[in-house]
């Protein structure tokens, strides 16, 4: 999330009640999730596992449980509870407001877009040229409808993201302030949810086609002219290169990778990255032809152990 203007590392520790190392006058443009983070974000992080990965990221603002060496160029704000001070920073740039109107007064629809009756929208969405959005879609805040989309009925396209900290009472829900991009000619089918970004934006490249009843978690990206097929389930975080093939009811772990290419056979459970241009199978997926291979030589495996 970028803030409206820039704000100094005193602004914001002030913002917090805590205490910053660094140049008063360090600059603050935006907050943002590790695997987002840009030049002029503000990261959290609340454990020493990660401490080398936030201090070396792009951010150049770091939220943490413990006063370390500043990198330079750099500046620190110092929280006994990282998480729940970036959750404040969060809801205190980007608040929720409850909205009593069916579509916000606020977005930017094109004339030229069909919107169904009992469509959903909420605070500044932008709806592009020739958009058709079916009844009993809900659009939320701050998503990017581009040109010649169609959302099918009853999606949800930005709910608030999957993400919560567990403490000894319970879990605790970051608070989301990303949002949704859907570019050009994207077709959503009925029934599917598209998570907004923590912080970040979820992406669905130009040309994906969408089937029924999938789900896409917060942060992940997917590329241009994918296939996507009933009940696929992708966590967030994950990244979906160009022209990948998912049939129905695959699942994808977070944090991974999908090659450019790539097509993943129904059912199939990727667990780990995958290399574009080739098929996969089974559940860890592999590679279609090994799995194949390994699927005809179980089936000899009962007349094997009756030959011993």
């Amino acid at each position: 999330m970028k803030f409206a203007r820039k704000y100094t590392v005193k602004e914001i520790a002030e913002i917090i009640y805590c205490k910053y190392v660094g140049d008063e006058n360090h600059v603050v443009t935006g907050l943002n999730e590790i695997h987002k983070v840009e030049n002029g974000d503000l990261v959290f992080v609340d454990h020493p596992k990660y401490y080398e990965k936030a201090l070396n990221s792009a951010a150049t603002t770091i939220l943490i449980d413990k006063e370390v060496d500043c990198p330079e160029g750099k500046a620190l704000i110092v929280s006994d509870k990282p998480f729940d001070d970036y959750n404040a920073l969060a809801k205190h740039f980007m608040p929720f407001i409850a909205q009593k109107d069916i579509i916000s007064v606020d977005g930017k629809i094109d004339p030229s877009a069909i919107i169904y009756p009992n469509v959903f929208v909420g605070s500044n969405v932008t709806i592009g040229k020739d958009a058709i959005i079916y009844s009993g879609a809900v659009i939320g805040n701050n998503v990017t409808i581009d040109e010649g989309v169609i959302i099918g009925p009853n999606s949800v396209i930005g709910h608030y993201a999957f993400y919560y900290k567990k403490k000894p009472d319970g879990f605790d829900r970051m608070h989301t302030c990303g949002s949704v991009h859907l570019k050009k000619s994207v077709e959503i089918g009925a029934l599917c949810t598209i998570d907004a970004g923590v912080s970040g934006v979820t992406e669905i490249g130009e040309g994906t086609k969408i089937d029924n009843q999938v789900h896409i978690g917060h942060d992940t990206v997917v590329g241009k002219n994918c296939l996507m097929a009933a009940n696929v389930g992708i966590a967030g975080c994950a990244t979906i290169e160009d022209n990948v093939t998912l049939w129905g009811q695959v699942g994808v772990v977070s944090d991974v990778v999908i090659g450019k290419g790539a097509v993943v056979l129904g059912q199939a459970g990727v667990g780990r990255s995958l290399e574009g241009g080739k098929s996969y199978l089974g559940s860890p997926c592999s590679e279609a032809r090994t799995k194949f291979k390994e699927l005809a030589a179980l089936k000899k495996l009962p007349a094997i152990i009756e030959n011993l």
